[in-house]
């Protein structure tokens, strides 16, 4: 089989990283379970920050409704392997694109779209990794059939955010 490629990154995951997240596959789920717990945070927090903006907060509740439902279902994976759901250090990637994004609306708005955007379009790689290489043939369904459901946030996140900004310059 082939990596799934994701247009929007500029490098895949190497070869390294799948290795690592094999041997370490425990961390990995307690990981992926608070990656999706903050996915839905985050689209919670837009639409508090952005509520008149109808059709950004339609597309913002269905994204936090699907990134609940899969919070929910790493957690049953990770009961199943009695693994606790405790603290994790968070790794520098998502806090490093967050310094990126600028202070002032509209650009606010446009980068927390992309910053959502690539963090999303990592995501569904490596979802799609994990199902390839996951020995355990269950667990590797499991992250094919959400590789399959993460495509819907990402394109949607990025559509909204090339119908809003058009226009606007992308520096």
């Amino acid at each position: 089989m082939t990596h799934p490629t994701i247009k929007f990154l500029k490098q895949p995951s190497s070869q390294a990283w799948v290795e690592q997240a094999i041997a370490h596959f425990d961390t990995i789920l307690l990981d992926h379970s608070h990656c999706e717990r903050k996915a839905a945070g985050v689209a919670l927090n837009l639409m508090f920050r952005y509520p008149a903006r109808e059709k950004l907060v339609r597309m913002l509740t269905a994204i936090a409704r699907e990134e609940l439902e899969h919070f929910e279902q790493v957690n049953q994976r990770l009961e199943e392997r009695g693994i606790a759901l405790g603290p994790l250090a968070a790794p520098p990637y998502g806090a490093g694109l967050s310094a990126q994004i600028r202070k002032q609306e509209p650009e606010r708005l446009l980068d927390s779209l992309l910053v959502s955007g690539l963090i999303e379009a990592r995501s569904h790689e490596r979802l799609g990794l994990l199902g390839e290489h996951c020995p355990d043939a269950e667990l590797a369904k499991f992250y094919r059939s959400l590789m399959a459901k993460a495509s819907a946030p990402l394109w949607g996140i990025l559509d909204f955010g090339n119908y809003l900004f058009r226009s606007h310059s992308c520096d």
